[in-house]
C-alpha cells in the first residue's frame, strides 16, 4: 500500500487541489492511503479537524476516488507537524499546497511549503494554489 501525508491548511481550494492530484497518481486509488494533517495556529473553540471544511472537502474527493482516508490533527508549527506525523506513519509522499509569495514575503514569514521540502527524508509533492491577496 502507498502512503501519502496531505498537509491541510484553511484553503479550500488547495485542498481540493492536493486531494485531486493523490487521486491522479498511477495506479488502483484503493492501493493508497492518505493521512490528511491539519495543523491549527488558533483553535479557541476546540474544533477537531473533521469540521474544518477544506479538511472535508479533501477527505471528500479522496474517499470518491477510492482511497483510503485517516484525519490527523495538531497544534504549534505546522512544518514540524507535517514532518512529524509523515515520520510517525512512514509516509512515501509528502503533499503540500504551494501559494505565490514575493521574495519580501518568504523571507519575512517563512514557508512551510520550504521547510518541508528541505527537512523531509522522503519525497514532496508540491501542488499548485492559488496567489495571495
Amino acid at each position: 500500500m502507498y502512503h501519502v501525508v496531505l498537509a491541510v491548511d484553511e484553503d479550500e481550494q488547495r485542498a481540493r487541489t492536493g486531494a485531486r492530484q493523490i487521486a491522479n497518481l498511477p495506479g488502483d486509488g484503493s492501493d493508497t492511503k492518505v493521512t490528511i494533517v491539519h495543523v491549527f495556529q488558533n483553535n479557541p473553540s476546540g474544533a477537531s479537524a473533521t469540521q474544518v471544511a477544506s479538511v472535508r472537502e479533501a477527505q471528500e474527493v479522496l474517499e470518491a476516488a477510492g482511497v483510503t482516508v485517516d484525519v490527523t490533527e495538531s497544534s504549534g508549527d505546522p512544518s514540524d507537524a507535517i514532518l512529524e506525523t509523515a515520520e510517525e506513519t512512514d509516509a512515501d509522499l509528502i503533499v503540500v499546497g504551494g501559494r505565490k509569495r514575493s521574495p519580501a514575503g518568504k523571507a519575512l514569514f517563512g514557508s512551510v511549503t520550504q521547510t518541508v521540502i528541505l527537512n523531509a527524508g522522503r519525497p514532496v509533492m508540491v501542488t499548485g494554489g492559488v496567489a495571495d491577496e
